[in-house]
């Protein structure tokens, strides 16, 4: 199939793109590098450089490529930045979006992949949260996220666009970024091999739901090969983890003896995070296979082979 990913060049789109190509897919990427790499750009891909708030030149792309499949994983992820600057994430995050469904409906898209996040649902009324679960974004990341969810719903309802949305936890594995904000796995294994003191945010009793990068490939691709319905689903192992057990695995793998300062919680973070992911089971027949203890000496090796190269 022919299929374009926006955000090809980043940390979860990149992993995408390769099983893809290893599947025998014809795939093409978008993507600005602002926050991807040109290392992580699959050779077997056509790789066009632009923004997906570029709309001239992306329908340039899709009017060239007319991808049957798209995956929207193009995004500003850092919701400290959000907060501090609402306007030019809702840039990237919804007119960026809407610019990409748009050209989707108009270039006959036969499914619409798009990657959104837990950050829609805020502090739980229950555990683990489903899908009906009330949404109540604390962040405007969170809130963007949730805007482009309820524009392709109306792109499905009045324009006929297949699409499937994901809900990912806490994504992590090789290839984060752990300069950024998102991404505590990679940012406590880069502080650790560089003998930096890591922070953690809280008394350290926060959770998160964490699912391995090869576990969120695997959910997009059952959605690629399965006929999409309009679900959303939420992508994680419907497991809490406190920021002090991933801190101490981090620190296990790394072999490190560090301690962590305590910094009072951020605003716009939710204290306890687990989603309940029965649905992509039943619908999609996927489920998680990497233990965190497993994933995170993979994530602390990958940083390792990274250090030694540079």
């Amino acid at each position: 199939m022919r299929i374009l990913v926006t955000g090809g060049a980043g940390f979860i789109g990149s992993h995408l793109v390769d099983a893809l190509v290893l599947k025998g897919h014809d795939v093409a990427i978008v993507d600005n590098l602002s926050t991807g790499h040109e290392s992580f750009i699959n050779n077997s891909a056509r790789f066009y450089k632009a923004s997906v708030t570029e709309e001239d030149a992306l329908e340039k792309i899709f009017a060239t490529e007319r991808p049957q499949i798209v995956s929207h994983h193009a995004a500003q992820k850092d919701v400290r930045y959000s907060i501090a600057h609402p306007s030019k994430d809702a840039l990237i995050n919804v007119v960026g979006s809407i610019n990409v469904f748009e050209l989707a409906k108009t270039y006959g898209c036969q499914n619409l992949i798009f990657a959104s996040t837990s950050a829609v649902y805020s502090e739980p009324e229950y555990l683990p949260m489903d899908e009906l679960h009330p949404t109540r974004p604390q962040s405007s990341y969170g809130m963007a996220k949730l805007a482009s969810e309820g524009y392709l719903k109306l792109y499905g309802d009045v324009n006929g666009l297949r699409h499937t949305i994901f809900r990912y936890g806490n994504v992590y594995g090789p290839r984060q970024d752990p300069a950024g904000e998102a991404g505590v796995v990679a940012i406590f294994a880069d502080q650790m091999l560089n003998s930096h003191q890591s922070t953690i945010y809280g008394n350290g009793s926060k959770t998160r739901d964490y699912i391995f990068v090869s576990d969120v490939v695997d959910a997009n691709l059952a959605a690629i090969e399965t006929l999409s319905d309009n679900h959303t689903f939420n992508i994680a192992r419907g497991i809490e983890i406190q920021d002090q057990e991933i801190f101490n695995l981090v620190q296990m793998a790394v072999g490190s003896n560090s301690k962590p300062i305590y910094q009072p919680k951020r605003p716009g973070e939710a204290e306890r995070v687990s989603l309940d992911t029965n649905l992509a089971a039943r619908v999609l027949e996927w489920a998680p296979t990497v233990e965190p203890a497993n994933g995170v000496v993979r994530t602390v090796e990958y940083f390792k082979t990274v250090a030694t190269q540079g």
